[in-house]
């Protein structure tokens, strides 16, 4: 029994360095500056495959069970972060920004223009700020979210459905 108690706790122990949370804020999104313009040039500048957007409310269950559960593991965030500069959108914001034409505006419009519906909403933008893929709703767990980060950054979007790419992925 009691080799069996530390296999357990091994295992245990394992798990846990593996699977290491940080906090959201600072680790998965970039400071957000308002100008998603600039941020493109920023992109650019630092070899990344385009911006995400998350689009979310505050009162979004969905929005926080993908924070909690997702987007607070350091694979994803150093996944994601090496790839694509990540923002947080507030479908209900007021605060204004600058959109990808230079065009100022609110986050509620913006959420709006893009027809961000429903909420959590990912979108991924190509470096000259066009949409490439959409993903709405939370993630079911950390895999399918990889997946959908590989799929984007791999450019597997180009030429396929993401329902497609996950099969693919899991044979």
């Amino acid at each position: 029994m009691a080799k069996f108690l530390l296999g357990l706790m091994l295992c245990l122990s394992v798990f846990a360095a593996q699977a290491e949370t940080r906090d959201v804020q600072q680790h998965f999104f970039n400071p957000h500056l308002g100008d998603f313009k600039a941020e493109l040039d920023t992109a650019k500048q630092e070899g990344r495959q385009g911006i995400l957007l998350m689009f979310e409310m505050e009162e979004c269950p969905f929005c926080h069970r993908m924070k909690q559960t997702i987007l607070n593991q350091s694979e994803v965030q150093d996944y994601y972060r090496k790839n694509f500069l990540i923002f947080s959108v507030d479908t209900e914001g007021a605060n204004t920004l600058v959109d990808f034409a230079g065009k100022e505006t609110t986050e509620k419009k913006f959420a709006l223009d893009h027809r961000v519906r429903a909420t959590p909403a990912f979108i991924f933008f190509d470096l000259s700020g066009k949409p490439l893929t959409r993903f709405t709703g939370a993630a079911k767990d950390m895999k399918e979210f990889m997946a959908l980060g590989r799929y984007v950054a791999e450019g597997a979007h180009k030429s396929m459905p993401f329902a497609r790419y996950k099969q693919q992925a899991v044979k």
